[in-house]
This record gives structure tokens, sequence and C-alpha cells, in this order.
């Protein structure tokens, strides 16, 4: 019986993350999106959208844990670029590469998560902590020592959702020029490339 109710709160959970995803993926603006509407999309009570996710932040985050889970499995233990393996300068373009284009690609949900995390902290969000962790580590062989945290926020800065819409929606470029445009600038902020410069893990 027990498997069988785990098995049921699954599919419960993944019927509540599909209904909310459309909802915030076809909304104007996410954030007008209510647990309400979640619950009737999903045919759940609204209890067990706040028993399960917390708040409407909870479910954006879930949402958006769901959407960016295939990155993260590239990125945990994938092959080079993005895994492990690669030298650290070229999987940290990599990552930044794909961390924008994710955004683009998923920037209603995204939008609405960092304009949540705002009211709080957006540096603190634990989605910044774990990506500024892993580019200060790996830019510590790259830049000089003191400087590797700060040259991860400043890579990072380009990821932030505002500035990427404005530059589609309100400056009109195309995303392939907007990637290249950020690629050049961190190739920039990187320096020459070391052929003697090897990843450490």
């Amino acid at each position: 019986m027990t498997p069988r109710e785990r098995a049921d709160a699954a599919r419960n959970r993944q019927t509540i993350l599909a209904a909310a995803r459309t909802l915030f993926e076809t909304a104007d603006d996410p954030l007008t999106v209510t647990m309400d509407h979640v619950a009737a999309a999903a045919g759940v009570g609204k209890g067990t959208l706040f028993r399960r996710f917390g708040d409407r932040t909870g479910l954006l985050r879930a949402v958006f844990d769901m959407r960016i889970a295939g990155l993260m499995t590239a990125i945990v233990d994938g092959p080079p670029p993005l895994g492990p393996a690669a030298p650290s300068r070229d999987r940290l373009l990599a990552l930044l590469d794909a961390m924008v284009e994710f955004k683009l690609d998923n920037r209603k949900i995204t939008r609405a998560l960092e304009q949540t995390s705002e009211r709080t902290s957006f540096l603190e969000s634990p989605n910044y902590l774990l990506a500024h962790a892993l580019f200060t580590d790996l830019l510590t062989g790259i830049v000089a020592p003191d400087r590797a945290a700060w040259t991860a926020h400043a890579l990072l800065s380009f990821t932030r959702i505002d500035l990427l819409e404005n530059l589609i929606t309100t400056q009109r470029w195309p995303a392939a020029r907007l990637r290249r445009e950020i690629q050049d600038m961190a190739d920039r902020i990187l320096g020459p490339a070391q052929t003697s410069q090897l990843s450490r893990r």
C-alpha cells in the first residue's frame, strides 16, 4: 500500500507542476497567477499546494527546478564542455552561455522568480549562491585569487533576466547576437587562454 501511495503522490506532484508551468508560461505576468488558479487547473485543493510547496514562490522555484534539471545534470557529471572534465576556462564560457540560453528559453518563470527573490536578496537566492560558488572555484586558477569572487559576480551579472529581456525586447537584439556579445565580453574578462591550464577536477 505504501509504495502505491508514494507513486500516487509523485504523480500528483507532476500534475501540479505541469499545471503551474502552463499557467506561469501563458500568463502575461506569472505573478498574477494565484494558488487558487493552480489548484483549479491541477484539480487539487489549495491546501495541498501549500503543504507541498509552501507558497507561490516555492511553487515557482519547483517549476524552475524541474525545467533546469537537465542542465544541472550536465553540469554536475556530464561531458565537456559543461561537465567537470572540461578545462576551467572553457567550462566557464560554456556554463555562462548555457545559463543565458536557459533563461532566454524560460524568460517568464525566470523573471518571476528573480523578482520574488529581490524582495529579500537575489544575491542570496539558492541558485545564485550555487552558480557563484562554482564560478569562483573555476576562476581561482584563471585570475588572481583575491579577484575570483568579484569576477564571478561580474560574469553572472550578464545572466540577469532583466538585462536579457531589455536587450531582447527593447533593444531588439537577436538572441544569437546577445549570446555572442556576452561570450566576447566574458572572453575579455578572463584574458588570454593558457595552454597549460587544466581543470582541477
